[in-house]
C-alpha cells in the first residue's frame, strides 16, 4: 500500500461524483467520450489484479468504487447520448 497511490485514487474517484451528477441533473453528455471511460476501466481492472495477485490490501476497495463510479457514468453516457437540448 503507497500513500500515492491512495492519494491517487482518491483524487481520480472524486471527479467521478460530479460528473454523474451533472449528466442526472442535465440529462446531457455532451463531450464525454466512452473511449476515455473504457480505457479507464482498463486502467482499474488492471489495478484490481495487480492488488489480487500482488499485493492484497484494503486499497482495491477504492480501485472497485472507482471502476463502479466510472461504469455508472458510462451507463449515463448510453443513457442520454441521443437527447438534445430540445428534448429536455
Amino acid at each position: 500500500m503507497s500513500f500515492f497511490e491512495i492519494v491517487m485514487l482518491v483524487c481520480f474517484g472524486s471527479a467521478w461524483p460530479f460528473s454523474i451528477a451533472k449528466a442526472l441533473r442535465t440529462k446531457r453528455v455532451s463531450g464525454k467520450s466512452p473511449g476515455f471511460m473504457i480505457i479507464i476501466c482498463i486502467g482499474y481492472l488492471s489495478g484490481i489484479t495487480h492488488k489480487m495477485l500482488y499485493a492484497r490490501d484494503w486499497v482495491i476497495v477504492l480501485y472497485a468504487l472507482n471502476i463502479i463510479l466510472v461504469s455508472i457514468d458510462l451507463y449515463l453516457y448510453f443513457r442520454y447520448k441521443t437527447v438534445r437540448a430540445e428534448d429536455i
